[in-house]
This record gives structure tokens, C-alpha cells and sequence, in this order.
């Protein structure tokens, strides 16, 4: 978490507009989010900006609003090819009602539930502090915070040729004469990723090979490095395992789905949530490398729900 993401009580008084002893009040009773270093009180302000969405109870209402429910559930956002399978199945198993997705990329889904185009966006948007997901990029796009709840955990990497014959072992390795990279698109939580990643190796992404051709799906990246037009790309172990490529890990990420309160409780939502739990979705991810489903329909936000 980077220094200046933290306020002091002062700081804190003034960003609220109240008194510094009411501060230690809303520490004690309201469960204000808050961390002591050197004996002094200090708060995560993206956690303050969180818990005061979370005391609103009054929310404008959502322009040009989606229709009432019924049978059609419109997901927008990431792709990834656990959750293509999850709609395929659900689709099969409810045939009176129909699971549509949008691939507009996470950031992009988050964009369209704001605009009220979606019931649910998927997104694995890193943040700063290079451990939680999507909290920061809900609060800075949406007027209120949406409910959070994790789909899977999945392995996010470089996928490279088979045998990786150029001896790429990180990010790092990008920077050597002759790579040609393939890339995913500006507001997907994998280009966020690999640009962090070439950040702190000080690697310019403009100087690679091919770094500013762009593929919509995983699946069509791991096409690009079959079929040798690129050497690597950031992509997802699944992709890997699928086209028998090679694969260098990077970090295991939070692939979620975000609602608004107004949707939450429909039935297409509730069902889909549900699904998460059955064992036809857990069989999905066995059956799939890369994937972790001990969190699947956990509630992220609120918690405790």
C-alpha cells in the first residue's frame, strides 16, 4: 500500500467534516477502518471510501434501468474460459432461461453495470498494493459500491512456445533482443497485470515486438503463440494446459463478479450465485488447470453476508 493512500485522524476529520474525537468514536462503534503504526492511528483511505458506501442507505437510482427480470441474465466484463463454460452449462441445465455475456474486458463491465447494461460484471482488476482486487476500480467508476463476489482464483502468467525455447523465466526476460510479444487489450485486468510487471522490471512495453497487437480472448492469444506469430503473452495456465504450451507463473489473482444492490437479490442472479456452490460448477474447475474454487460464491463485499 503506497504511504499516500493513508490519512492521519486530522486528515481524517477534515475528509469526513467532523471532530478528531468523533474519529476514535467511529473506531470503537461503527467499526471505521483503521491501523496503528508508532502508536498513531492511520486509515487505508480506498477502505474509508468503502466503508462509507457502505453506511449509505439512500442511492440515487441507475439510469435507463434494465428491465424487469425475466429469464435472460446479462453478465459484461473479462473473459475467461471457466466462466464461458459455467454459461454454457447453466444454459443447458435452465433451458427456459438463457445466460448472454459481453467480452468488453473488466474494466469495460464495470463501465456497463454503471450504465445499467449489465446484472453482473466480471473483473480482476489489480490494485496498488498488488494484493486485493477490484475494491479500488468500483469505488472510482461506480456511485455506489457493489456487492463483490469471488467466481474463482485463478493462475495468471506468460505463455510461451513449447519447451520455451527462448528461456523466459519472468517479466524481466521480455526485455531481450528478438521477443515478440502478443498482448491483451488496454482495460483487461491481464494488460494491468502485465504492464505492473514490466513497471518494476523499468521495461518500456513500447519496446517490445508486438507489444501494442491486441487479442480479445486468452484463447485467441494462446493461438497467436501456437501457431508462432508471437513468442509470449500474458495469458492464463488454462490457455497453457489446453494447447499444450509452456508457462511461466506470475501470480495467483481474484476473478470476480461485481451487482448492484438493485439486482442482487433477482432470480437470475440468485441462481447464477448459486451455481457457483453446485458440484456441476466445482467438476468445471477440476476438470481445467489454473483454477481454485475454494472461494467460488464467498461474498467479498459486504462482509459477512
Amino acid at each position: 500500500m503506497e504511504i499516500k493512500s493513508l490519512l492521519n485522524t486530522r486528515e481524517l476529520a477534515q475528509f469526513l467534516g467532523i471532530n478528531e474525537k468523533m474519529v476514535y468514536t467511529l473506531i470503537s462503534e461503527k467499526n471505521l477502518p483503521a491501523t496503528k503504526a508508532t502508536g498513531k492511528w492511520l486509515f487505508p483511505r480506498h477502505l474509508v471510501e468503502q466503508w462509507l458506501e457502505a453506511q449509505t442507505i439512500n442511492f440515487p437510482k441507475t439510469p435507463d434501468p434494465l428491465p424487469p427480470y425475466h429469464g435472460l441474465l446479462i453478465i459484461a466484463g473479462s473473459n475467461d474460459i471457466l466462466l464461458d463454460k459455467a454459461i454454457s452449462l447453466i444454459n443447458r441445465m435452465h433451458p427456459e432461461e438463457m445466460v448472454a455475456f459481453g467480452n468488453m474486458g473488466s474494466l469495460g463491465g464495470i463501465r456497463a453495470l454503471k450504465r445499467n447494461h449489465c446484472h453482473m460484471a466480471s473483473s480482476h482488476l489489480i490494485q496498488k498494493d498488488g494484493e486485493e482486487y477490484n475494491f479500488g476500480f468500483a469505488v472510482d467508476e461506480l456511485d455506489q459500491m457493489p456487492g463483490i463476489v469471488n467466481f474463482c482464483r485463478r493462475e495468471q502468467g506468460l505463455l510461451v512456445e513449447k519447451g520455451n525455447p527462448r528461456g523466459i523465466g519472468c517479466v524481466a526476460d521480455l526485455n531481450q533482443a528478438g521477443i515478440k510479444i502478443i498482448n491483451r487489450p488496454l482495460g483487461t485486468g491481464t494488460r494491468l497485470l502485465l504492464d505492473e510487471e514490466l513497471a518494476k522490471a523499468d521495461i518500456e512495453g513500447n519496446g517490445i515486438e508486438g507489444y501494442n497487437k491486441e487479442v480479445s480472448r486468452h484463447l485467441d492469444l494462446g493461438l497467436e503463440v501456437l501457431s508462432g506469430r508471437a513468442h509470449v503473452g500474458p495469458c492464463i495456465r488454462a490457455v497453457a494446459e489446453l494447447l499444450d504450451l509452456d508457462f511461466v507463473p506470475i501470480k495467483w489473482e481474484s476473478f470476480d463478479l461485481l451487482i448492484l444492490k438493485e439486482h442482487f437479490f433477482e432470480k437470475g442472479v440468485q441462481q447464477f450465485l448459486g451455481f457457483l456452490s453446485e458440484p456441476p460448477f466445482k467438476k468445471l474447475g477440476e476438470d481445467l488447470a489454473g483454477y481454485d474454487l475454494r472461494f467460488s460464491g464467498k461474498m467479498l463485499f459486504p462482509k459477512g453476508s
